[in-house]
């Protein structure tokens, strides 16, 4: 192997879109360029958040991109919804800070694509080797890589990380023709639920509208992030994403964004903020400035359906948490992330732990597919 360099950049935009993403050549929209560059560029990540980013790239002696992860130097666990917290606090009683440590994530993001770009096995293996390194050097408690593909679980692990599981529900498009025949596959008393669901809506007078991202005024913007940013305010937090991300990823000409909206009249009610990439529907973020019985499920559920059943798209992925989504026909799908930690005694407790986790988190995913929401002899085998 030719001589290659390896180097941390502290903002996306050192490297030229085209080079970055010609290592990320996948429909997978939260690895690209755009949307990690807008992020840095409109205050999402960076200065006082707590998430300062350290991308590792790899380059060969004429400056050719050869591998890449997106990395971030993190000072809290906010954000990741894979949660460590219980792991700090174990780190701070045996006299070591947790904080800061690394993260190859895609900030607020919990959805599973690429991380570990390269061009080959053998230079993904430097990549790899750097991670590990760089504990020894830089101070860090450890690293972390969430939402990973299995095969770069499988490679991580190989080398001493610790594997993590979790369930996420997807919905998959099994070929119905609309809504009514993906209803009919369901059990009986799960039907009648969601059909007393979206009539309750309905009642209401509310009306439904999809639109892309591009297709908004500035003002409309402000309106939806509005509504956003009042999901929020309720817990006492600031949004993780800002206005000036929305306005210039959002309106992007390419953007991958749609947005479910909810009206009452001409008024927008409410809102799901979500990404149509390589045949997928990934659902975002939600946000509501009136309450209405099952407007939460109508909105981030149900027309999500629909947009997928309208445009041909193979599976929703609606995002963490939420068992709710399994009796709504969401079927449990494995998450995997990878973890390194400097400290021995620390890594072999939470590998441990870790163990009962995944064997937990395997009997319940087996639990949920076997008391599916689909009729017997419709069940998804996952």
């Amino acid at each position: 192997m030719s001589a290659v360099h390896l180097r941390t950049l502290a903002r996306l935009s050192e490297i030229p879109a085209e080079r970055w993403d010609a290592l990320f050549d996948s429909p997978y929209p939260f690895t690209h360029h755009a949307f990690l560059q807008a992020l840095e560029e409109h205050g999402c990540v960076g200065g006082c958040t707590g998430w300062e980013p350290c991308h590792r790239v790899i380059e060969d002696e004429r400056g050719r991109l050869l591998a890449a992860m997106p990395l971030y130097r993190k000072r809290h666990s906010y954000g990741e919804f894979v949660f460590d917290f219980a792991w700090a606090r174990a780190s701070q009683q045996l006299g070591r800070p947790y904080y800061p440590k690394l993260l190859g994530a895609i900030p607020f993001t919990p959805v599973t694509g690429p991380r570990l770009a390269a061009r080959d096995a053998a230079v993904r293996e430097v990549l790899v080797n750097s991670l590990g390194e760089s504990l020894k050097d830089s101070g860090d408690s450890s690293v972390h890589a969430l939402f990973l593909e299995p095969e770069s679980v499988s490679l991580l692990t190989g080398r001493g990380w610790l594997e993590r599981n979790d369930v996420q529900f997807h919905w998959f498009n099994r070929g119905y023709t609309d809504f009514p025949e993906f209803l009919s596959r369901l059990s009986q008393d799960k039907r009648k639920k969601i059909l007393r669901e979206r009539r309750r809506v309905s009642e209401a007078g509310l009306r439904f509208d999809v639109r892309r991202g591009d297709e908004l005024s500035e003002s409309e913007w402000a309106h939806v992030f509005a509504l956003y940013g009042n999901t929020y305010e309720e817990r006492g937090q600031a949004p993780y994403l800002t206005f000036d991300f929305f306005l210039d990823y959002g309106r992007r000409a390419d953007t991958p964004v749609r947005l479910l909206l909810a009206l009452e009249g001409g008024t927008r009610v409410a809102v799901a903020i979500t990404l149509i990439a390589g045949g997928v529907l990934y659902g975002r973020h939600w946000g509501c400035a009136e309450k209405y019985h099952s407007l939460h499920f109508e909105t981030c559920y149900y027309q999500g359906i629909e947009l997928c059943l309208r445009e041909g798209l193979t599976r929703f992925d609606a995002g963490t948490q939420g068992e709710h989504k399994h009796a709504r026909g969401f079927e449990p799908v494995l998450t995997r992330s990878a973890h390194r930690l400097a400290d021995p005694r620390l890594h072999a407790a939470v590998g441990e732990y870790l163990g009962r986790e995944r064997a937990a988190v395997t009997q319940q995913r087996e639990l949920l597919l076997a008391h599916s929401a689909y009729r017997v002899e419709n069940k998804a085998h996952g």
